[in-house]
């Protein structure tokens, strides 16, 4: 066989496992992007629906401001606004429900060169991310939005013979904007527990870094919800709050990880032992 055969040879056999993982990538994306596809069809026909369910926010803030609910009114100043707003509401939500598929077509794809105890260590940090970022989202849904929009009517002015009449009428695609920042933002914000513990588990973050970083991070969060949110102060203060709460979460889970890495540490240490020491006895039939 020449040089260039074995070469040829070579390059084959390192190929294969190439091929194969592409092959198999492209499985897993054509899963996940049928999920959106699909997701997004059944979003964009219900678009409508779901976004007078997304107003409903808007009437409890007019509740709140002394206002009738029946009268909430948004508008439109480009003919293809709204459809545009529909589209872009399908997307969102098309993400959303698919999220879970796509989670579990990354899994099962980086699954393979996972460990045993590595898989059923990421398992359920796959299980909570969404769990936790329903959580923030409903936390936008039922106080934060309300309450942002109560913020901004409380700015409405009565028209009298000394000023105008100013009343706010909401576009259509702002406030989709602005309900899906504020769900994206306090969405990401929930995964902060998920992120430190599985740094944690891989040794790159401890508990006691956290704690140590624990005024900057202070300072970090009011900065990213000045970011992230309207330039108000209640939906900063919104968002920075509880990031500092879950920055304590994240910080008692550190603990606990740490703790049960240590104990499965000192047990496996014990096992070793007696297995040496078990192996250094005589047996008591060649005595």
């Amino acid at each position: 066989m020449s040089v260039s055969d074995k070469e040829k040879e070579e390059i084959e056999k390192s190929s294969a496992p190439l091929i194969e993982h592409l092959i198999e990538l492209r499985r897993r994306l054509i899963w996940s992007l049928g999920g959106f596809f699909v997701a997004f069809l059944v979003c964009f026909f219900f678009a409508k629906r779901l976004f007078n369910l997304l107003v409903v926010p808007f009437k409890w803030a007019t509740q709140w401001a002394g206002l009738d609910p029946h009268k909430v009114e948004l508008i439109y100043t480009a003919p293809q606004e709204f459809f545009f707003t529909q589209v872009k509401l399908a997307m969102f939500g098309g993400m959303v429900i698919a999220f879970p598929l796509i989670a579990t077509q990354i899994y099962k794809f980086i699954a393979p060169g996972l460990y045993k105890n590595e898989r059923s260590a990421f398992l359920p940090f796959l299980i909570a991310s969404p769990i936790l970022f329903l959580m923030g989202a409903s936390l936008v849904y039922f106080f934060f939005t309300p309450m942002v929009m109560w913020f901004f009517l409380a700015m409405q002015q009565t028209g009298t013979n000394d000023q105008v009449q100013i009343s706010l009428l909401p576009k259509v695609s702002e406030y989709l904007s602005l309900i899906m920042t504020l769900i994206f933002s306090f969405g990401l914000v929930f995964q902060l527990p998920v992120v430190t513990s599985l740094l944690t588990r891989v040794g790159i973050l401890s508990s006691q870094a956290l704690a140590e970083k624990r005024k900057w991070a202070i300072v970090l969060s009011f900065v990213v919800a000045a970011v992230l949110t309207p330039p108000d102060p209640m939906s900063q203060c919104g968002l920075a709050i509880p990031t500092i709460i879950l920055y304590e979460v994240a910080i008692w889970s550190s603990r606990m990880i740490e703790r049960s890495q240590a104990r499965d540490r000192l047990a496996r240490e014990k096992a070793e032992a007696g297995g040496s020491v078990a192996s250094d006895t005589p047996d008591a039939s060649s005595t």
